[in-house]
């Protein structure tokens, strides 16, 4: 893929074998934090448009080539913040009232969101499917936000999601040649 980082052309593209195992991903994760650091850093005065662009582009390679039922580690180790329609569409889905979603599923943090009440994430099974797909929560949806516009302003996230999504992990090890 060709890039655009401050004027320099750059080919940039995403194998499946730049996408870590799930079970290796902590560990990388420790060994790789101080480049990753800088990166994040050198990448916060990239033109968003361009990191927009070029994130965008890892996200449909790395996707092409990995399906998320190969890790589930997002389901399996955080919680989604959850909000009220979030909670709604799981009582459509789970045909229970929205206070019974909350009573049985959910809590709320320090900060005031709605989140699960233990890991792994309750709807998940044991091949990595989830029970509620269809109505599952809007970040889930959106998880791991590598698509997302004005990618810039989840940079920091990204540096923690890099620790649980191997996806996130392998764009953000690319990015470090742009």
């Amino acid at each position: 893929m060709k890039s655009s980082a401050k004027g320099v052309s750059i080919n940039i593209s995403i194998l499946r074998t730049d996408i870590p195992e799930p079970s290796a991903l902590k560990q990388l994760s420790r060994t790789h934090a101080a480049t990753l650091k800088r990166s994040i850093r050198r990448l916060q005065s990239m033109n968003p448009r361009n990191l927009d662009d070029l994130v965008h582009r890892l996200h449909d390679e790395a996707f092409s080539v990995y399906d998320c039922l190969n890790c589930a580690n997002c389901c399996r180790s955080i919680s989604p913040a959850i909000r009220h329609s979030d909670v709604n569409e799981m009582a459509v889905k789970l045909k229970i009232k929205p206070s019974a979603v909350v009573e049985t599923y959910l809590y709320l943090d320090e900060e005031g969101d709605y989140v699960f009440r233990k890991a792994p994430c309750p709807f998940i099974d044991g091949e990595n499917y989830c029970n509620i797909y269809s109505h599952r929560p809007k970040a889930c949806r959106e998880y791991p936000h590598t698509d997302r516009t004005r990618f810039y302003q989840i940079l920091s996230l990204s540096l923690k999601n890099a620790e649980v999504c191997p996806v996130v992990f392998a764009i953000l090890k690319k990015l470090e040649q742009a």
